[in-house]
């Protein structure tokens, strides 16, 4: 009768043994799973703030280049050690509301007056007009009678689907719009983006299909 219940005792143990170790193994795999999941995160989180920019595409003011809804990467790096470029295709905070993000091309560098006659663009006292072969269709939409002067330090964007891009030439009336300035001279200023305000360059759409976008072109 002893002998039985040593038996059972032994079962017994042998089976909350078996019991404890499925446990362990249990809280030792999940805290290994924890543990992935937080470098990966940790290793998200770096990526997006600090080398690359996962954007959505919301309007067609980029079309034909980049097309509403597409999905592209940025690089925060790109200018790290250059300046932007004319051409260059830029991610950044809108300057008459910096919680939005916009994307367009860079039209004007600083320090230099752009023009805008008749659906051209003149920089400077240049002869030529840009050569914008990236443009959607015929500029007709204010295409005309426009003067800018990149202060030092900012630049001048416009977008690829000027009938449809709502970018520099509206941004001064947009801010006076909402009162954040009272006259043309103090709206002036939100014409324009500061570098600082560059979040990064586009550098490819990965959806609705890949393609690697062309930047720093000489157009003149």
């Amino acid at each position: 009768m002893e002998e039985k219940n040593l038996d059972a005792e032994k079962k017994a143990a042998d089976k909350e043994a078996k019991r404890e170790a499925k446990k362990k193994a249990f809280v030792e795999e999940l805290l290994d799973w924890v543990k992935s999941f937080v470098i990966m995160f940790a290793v998200a989180l770096f990526l997006t703030q600090f080398i690359i920019i996962n954007a959505v595409i919301p309007s067609g003011s980029m079309e034909d280049t980049i097309m509403t809804h597409d999905r592209l990467i940025g690089a925060r790096f790109s200018y790290w050690f250059d300046d932007p470029q004319r051409g260059d295709i830029v991610i950044f905070h809108y300057p008459v509301d910096e919680k939005k993000i916009y994307i367009k091309r860079i039209i004007g560098l600083p320090g230099e007056t752009v023009y805008i006659d008749d659906g051209e663009i003149y920089i400077n006292d240049a002869d030529e007009p840009l050569r914008e072969d990236y443009l959607k269709e015929d500029w007709e939409v204010l295409n005309t009678d426009f003067e800018f002067h990149v202060p030092e330090g900012c630049y001048l964007m416009l977008g690829d689907n000027r009938n449809w891009s709502e970018d520099a030439r509206y941004w001064a009336d947009n801010a006076m719009s909402e009162g954040l300035a009272q006259t043309e001279e103090e709206a002036e200023q939100y014409a324009y983006v500061r570098r600082n305000k560059i979040l990064g360059k586009a550098i490819f759409t990965y959806f609705s299909k890949f393609r690697i976008l062309e930047h720093g072109k000489s157009y003149e």
